[in-house]
């Protein structure tokens, strides 16, 4: 039933998709720096890993990225997916573990590879250390902030909901919206669009409320999406953090249901999407250009999602097609 919904939100999302030409091979690379690295550390969780098919996520997000960038983009996406993995994965989560991760990571990321931290160690580490390298060199100071401190938020995110899951406390809808913006990591995803286009915007651009109400769309848009392609797996190790267990807990309906309201919800937020992206305003000739790129990079980020999580074995409506 859920993949019906899947389908049929695909088949309804304006945004147009698209892929970069270095799929395959940067995912090739990939499977190569995981053996290399020990990631994970048994054969069978590599192969799956090597399934779930994540360039194919980072290059629907960034088509346009040369593939050296691209290689760097995708493996910061899989730092993040086996993060994910440590976070929300089976059996009851571990808030101090997270916790000492979140430190670890922002140790790296603020003071450089040179700085360590017992919250991350081994491959985990080694393959941050070396997706953040180019980053890192590159970009401006501002920006590697703004990076570290989406992160920080990600990962704080994270461990308030194992907080929350070892407590037993299901969550309240808008309590769960709020909560899920940060534990999508879409916000840190949003910086790399600036690595990849090579146009870092301006603190006060970021910042703009009209830009942070796109990013906020496009972050519930691509949640929602994979609250409902996550949902039977969410119904056995997430504790009622899923939007639909929300809703249904909160409305007092079947899952059906809820499922069903969902999915209204994100045709008509994806509407308000459009309508918002078009009255952004003129920041000027010397910026808009780096906007409109930024904000074709929030749409990615929600097309792509959809479409990845209708071709990756990480889900069941996963299909390669």
């Amino acid at each position: 039933m859920t993949e019906t919904v899947l389908r049929f939100l695909r088949s309804a999302c304006p945004i147009a998709p698209r892929l970069s030409p270095y799929a395959e091979p940067v995912q090739e690379w990939l499977t190569g720096q995981l053996d290399r690295l020990g990631l994970p550390p048994d054969a069978v969780a590599r192969e799956r890993l090597a399934r779930a098919g994540f360039a194919r996520y980072a290059s629907r997000l960034h088509p346009d990225a040369d593939e050296p960038d691209l290689r760097v983009l995708t493996a910061l996406f899989t730092w993040f997916f086996l993060v994910d993995d440590i976070c929300d994965g089976p059996g009851q989560p571990d808030p101090a573990r997270i916790r000492a991760l979140r430190d670890g990571a922002l140790t790296l990321l603020r003071q450089g590879s040179r700085a360590r931290h017992p919250g991350l160690t081994g491959p985990l580490r080694r393959l941050l250390v070396e997706a953040w390298r180019e980053p890192r060199r590159r970009m401006p100071a501002r920006w590697r902030l703004r990076f570290a401190d989406a992160v920080a938020h990600h990962l704080d995110g994270a461990w308030r909901e194992a907080v929350a899951r070892t407590a037993g406390r299901p969550p309240g809808v808008d309590e769960y919206v709020k909560l899920r913006r940060a534990t999508s990591a879409a916000y840190v995803s949003y910086p790399l669009i600036e690595f990849a286009t090579g146009r870092p915007l301006p603190d006060a651009v970021h910042h703009h409320p009209a830009l942070r109400r796109l990013a906020d769309l496009g972050n519930d848009l691509l949640s929602w999406f994979n609250d409902i392609a996550s949902l039977d797996r969410d119904r056995a190790t997430a504790g009622g953090h899923n939007l639909v267990l929300a809703v249904a807990a909160e409305r007092g309906v079947p899952v059906a249901t809820a499922v069903d309201l969902v999915a209204a919800r994100w045709r008509t937020e994806m509407g308000r999407f459009l309508a918002l992206r078009a009255a952004v305003p003129s920041f000027g000739p010397a910026l808009d250009e780096s906007v409109t790129a930024h904000l074709d990079g929030v749409a990615n980020a929600v097309r792509g999602t959809v479409d990845w999580t209708l071709e990756s074995a990480r889900y069941p409506a996963g299909s390669g097609g």
